[in-house]
Order: C-alpha cells, then structure tokens, then sequence
C-alpha cells in the first residue's frame, strides 16, 4: 500500500513538472531570446545594473555620485573605510561629473561640423583580486549621466569586435578571378560603429591573453580615443605587464603607451581579498570526488533543487524516501548559429561534467549564452589541472568569469555552482608537467626554438595561473548565502 502510495505521488510529482517546466521554459526563453536581439550589437555589449552591494539598498539616483553613496555605505557599515578604495573612488567621482552631459558625437549646425567635445580622461585601475575594483567601477557606472554607456566584461567586448570584423569581411565584394583584392581594413570602421553607439566604455577584467587580440588593440583604442570614447577599466595587471611574455609582444607593447596617454592609471591593492572575508555560506556546494557515494549526493541535491524550483516543497529526505526523480532531459542551445547541446537539465538548473564544459572547444559566447538560460550549473568531475591540461584550465576561468558576473540589458545574470573536484580550490590548478604533442606542434609551426619557446606565457602557463587566482576568489563568494539569494532566478 505504501508502495504504491509513493508510486502515485511519483507520477504526480513528474507530471506537475513536466507541466510547470515547459510553461516556464517556453516563457522565460522567449523573453530570454527577445531580450537578447535587443541588446547591443551580439549580446555581449551590455548595459549594467546597481552592483550587488548596492542593489538592496539605497537607491543610488538619491546620492550626487559614487563618493556620497560609499560614504552611506561605510555609515550603515555595509562596507569597511578602504583608503585606496576612497582613493580610486575620488577620481571617479570627479571624473562622473564632468561626464555629464558628454557627447562624442560632433555636433552638426545649417550642414557644418563643429568639433566635439573634449572628452575627460579615463581610468584603468588595477590590483590584486577581490580588492573591491569591479564594485567601484559599477558604483561609477550608475551614477553617470549618459545614455549612450556601456559596461562589459573585456572578453565579450573582443569576441563582439570579432564578430564585426567577420560581419564587415563578409560583406564586402567578392574578388574576381584574376584581380588581385585591394586591401581592405576593418579595424576603424569597427572602432566607428562602436563610438556611435557609446560615449562611455567600462571593461571589467582587462585582460589580453590571445595573439588575434594582442596585434589590433593599439589600432581599435586609438580609434576609440580619437572618436572621444572615455573608458574606464579593471585589471589585475599593471598595464606595463599586459600580454606579459606573450607571443609578438614586440608589436602589443605600443597600446600600452596609448593607453597610459588616454586613461590614468589608479592601483587599488590593500592587500584584503574581500571576496574571501568570513560571510555564512549556503551550504555544502563543494564536494570531493573521493567522498563516499559522491554521485548520489550531487543526484539527490539536484532533485531537491529541481522540485523547490518548480514551486514544489520536497526536502532531499522526502525525495529520496519517495524514490522520486525530477523530469530531466538534453537542451539544446543556439550560440552564433551552432547547437550547444548539454546532457542533462531541469528548469533553470544544467547538471554538467567538467569534460563536458571544459574538454569541448567551448568559449565565451557558449559561457554566456549558459549563463543567460541557467541560474544554477552543477559541474562534476573537475580533474587536477596542470600544464597538460592549460587549454582546459583556461576555458574554465572563462566559464567562472562568464557564469560569476554576466550583464546584459538591465539584468545582472549571476549563476550559482555547484562544485566536484579532485583537490581544494586553491590547489585546482599547479603550473607543473611537461609540453603535451599539441604544444610541440605549436611551436614547430611557428618555426620556434624550444629554449625560446619555453619562456613564452602561451606554453609556460602564466597566465592560467594568474587568472586562477581570480577564479578560486570568485568561487569562494559563489559559495556565500548572499551570492546563492541574489542568483536564484525563480524569485526575481
């Protein structure tokens, strides 16, 4: 009787489900997919919101600028004082009002042209992770007075300048057979397009790490320069040391003086990695594949998150003593005309192996179009990262980065994790092991030494390791019960 009392309310349940997830899948992705035709140029442009600090706070249109509103802050002791915060912020703060107003658009009177205005100088701040850079830039952000502003992470702002260069090769005419094809650069009327559509620039984790970006930033930036674009940047290299031991550095090393000559340089490095400061957690979200009956565990929390999700109150026990299992299935998703397509979801929540995200030759645009149409990623099975495996090591860092602070349009994507690995966070990735047969066809094509090659960041590893630092300090917040509120979907 008891048996077949669970096996009714097991069908029950799924049906229930089945139903809730199809009416909400069907809702949420078409305003998702309309949402995404709206945003700026590929959907990787975007404007941003209120920071997470902020948000459930003070409306920040009551403050004059970022300064007023840190110092309210500071009062209602949602922050600490942080000299060199105060520091940086005091310089945006200046710069947010002279930014009023501002347009780099020439201004046209009876068909004459008169000269813009002169644009105020940006900023690049840089430091070490987790010291609150991102969060001043987007208290900045809020209060400028413009609306043609942009805030975007520098990975999607290169791949949507990709993406146009692509556009306008595409369209230019086809060579006729015999004629040699005159010369065609489309660096400046990319730079062009991107003016017009704003006047202010704001990146987050500027960083250059890929050859293709390395050799067009001096020529992109100066034209973004001249057309009076101000940009303000995040990084955590000082801009002496970008593409550090990169390949062709030689050709990258003159963006850093245009750089210097249009935006200050701020350090913002208290030595504190906010991120890591003690804040209750939101439960165990971090396994060890050597724990006993680990893959049951992960079902069993993926169960209990699917039905909570879809409005129904199971905890795991009552999930497990009814032997009742959420309706999963693949989902395919579109990313620049290719189908993405991953094993498992449920609702909001894609349970994913590391060899499925990370061994696939993923990028940006798949991590962003993931973290558009999920709120919760399970990724199981995450090996010990080393050398061997630094192509793996990096698309991670870009899933972290993807999944950790996605904007677009007016909503401030974040998506929980779920973790299973092999070692703690921080020994995840070790720059040990030796060049694999991929790297010695690499340097062979390149007509290296392998003495010259060994010093270059693109074999050395350097750079994963870097990044990684800022990869296990986002962990590390993802894991908070104040980041795992703010990123469930199903209540905003």
């Amino acid at each position: 009787m008891a048996a077949g009392k669970a096996s009714l309310v097991a069908v029950r349940v799924a049906c229930v489900l089945q139903n809730k997830l199809i009416q909400k899948t069907q809702l949420g992705l078409s305003s998702i997919d309309n949402t995404i035709r709206r945003a700026f140029a590929s959907d990787v442009l975007s404007q941003s919101i209120e920071d997470p600090i902020t948000r459930n706070n003070t409306c920040s249109s009551s403050f004059s600028g970022p300064l007023e509103q840190y110092n309210n802050l500071i009062r209602n002791g949602l922050l600490q004082e942080d000299q060199q915060q105060r520091h940086a912020l005091q310089e945006l703060d200046g710069m947010q009002k002279k930014l009023r107003g501002y347009n780099n658009q020439p201004a046209f009177f009876l068909s004459k042209v008169f000269s813009r205005q002169k644009p105020p100088k940006g900023c690049y701040i840089y430091g070490d992770v987790g010291t609150g850079k991102t969060m001043l830039m987007d208290m900045f952000f809020s209060h400028v007075e413009l609306t043609k502003k942009k805030r975007v992470h520098f990975h999607g702002f290169m791949l949507d300048v990709h993406k146009r260069i692509h556009r306008l090769k595409q369209s230019m005419p086809k060579r006729k057979a015999g004629k040699m094809a005159k010369a065609y650069d489309p660096i400046a009327p990319v730079a062009e397009e991107i003016s017009e559509e704003a006047s202010l620039l704001c990146f987050d984790e500027f960083q250059v790490t890929d050859i293709a970006d390395a050799m067009i930033l001096k020529q992109l930036f100066e034209n973004l320069f001249l057309s009076g674009v101000v940009v303000v940047a995040t990084s955590n290299r000082h801009p002496d040391d970008l593409y550090k031991n990169g390949l062709q550095r030689v050709n990258f090393v003159p963006f850093i003086s245009v750089l210097k000559e249009y935006c200050r340089t701020l350090r913002l490095d208290s030595g504190i990695d906010y991120r890591r400061r003690n804040r209750p957690a939101a439960g165990k979200l971090f396994y060890f594949s050597s724990e006993d009956n680990v893959e049951a565990e992960l079902d069993k929390l993926f169960d209990e998150m699917a039905f909570k999700q879809n409005d129904i109150n199971m905890s795991a026990f009552e999930v497990n003593k009814l032997n009742v299992y959420a309706v999963t299935r693949c989902r395919s998703l579109k990313v620049d005309g290719r189908t993405l397509t991953l094993n498992k979801a449920c609702g909001m929540i894609a349970d994913c192996t590391f060899e499925e995200l990370c061994d696939r030759p993923l990028g940006a645009s798949d991590y962003l179009e993931i973290s558009t149409v999920f709120d919760t990623v399970f990724i199981r099975n995450i090996p010990l990262l080393t050398l061997n495996k630094k192509t793996q090591a990096r698309r991670f860092i870009t899933l972290i980065d993807a999944l950790y602070d996605h904007k677009f349009s007016h909503l401030l994507l974040q998506v929980r994790v779920v973790l299973q690995a092999e070692v703690p966070l921080e020994k995840l990735f070790i720059n040990e092991g030796h060049h694999n047969d991929e790297s010695h066809i690499l340097i062979d094509d390149l007509g290296l030494k392998r003495d010259a090659a060994s010093s270059l960041s693109i074999f050395t590893g350097e750079e994963e390791v870097f990044a990684f630092q800022r990869t296990v300090s986002r962990l590390s917040e993802m894991q908070t019960e104040e980041y795992w509120v703010h990123g469930d979907r199903s209540t905003s």
